[in-house]
């Protein structure tokens, strides 16, 4: 997964962010798993108290509980924690978009860009098949190759159609609801 969950402009700092600034650990609960929740409590009842000690004390508390808050919801995940990374990083087109489509409750520029993006790939594996089949009665090599390439295309799209109909964290659940 692109950098985000883990980074201090994800959607996890920034709701740890509206925890710490509202006093209501209940606002970052959200994003950790139920285990977590009492890890994610006491970080957040010492990081409450530290804060009134003074800046540096602040700054020092709020990074923890972002430690903390990203450490367990990475854990949640099955992923391995790494640290908080930097805001900024690079997160790929379809993060932005899928943000975008949450905001606005429209999945139109998502799927406008998927769906192009997914032709584009679709056209040129199977561009490659095409011009190989036409070179597999040349030699065992030239046939290989087209196997390959053959093989590249159909597992491709097997994989695209396991990623559409997998759970939130490909746990094999479908991502639909109903």
């Amino acid at each position: 997964m692109p950098p985000h969950c883990d980074a201090m402009d994800g959607p996890v700092v920034k709701a740890a962010i509206r925890a710490l600034d509202a006093g209501d650990a209940g606002l970052v609960l959200p994003y950790v798993h139920e285990s977590g929740e009492k890890e994610v409590g006491e970080s957040f009842d010492r990081a409450m108290r530290a804060r009134a000690l003074g800046p540096d004390a602040r700054e020092l508390a709020d990074r923890y509980f972002f430690e903390t808050v990203v450490r367990v919801h990475r854990a949640g995940e099955g992923a391995p924690y790494t640290g908080v990374k930097p805001a900024g990083l690079p997160q790929g087109p379809a993060i932005p978009l899928a943000e975008q489509a949450v905001e606005s409750g429209s999945a139109e520029g998502v799927y406008a860009f998927l769906s192009r993006e997914l032709k584009e790939e679709l056209d040129s594996r199977l561009g490659n098949v095409t011009a190989l089949a036409a070179h597999t009665d040349d030699s065992v090599p030239a046939a290989r190759e087209y196997v390959e390439a053959m093989l590249d295309f159909e597992v491709f799209a097997h994989r695209v159609h396991t990623a559409m109909h997998a759970g939130s964290h490909g746990d094999g659940t479908t991502g639909r609801q109903g």
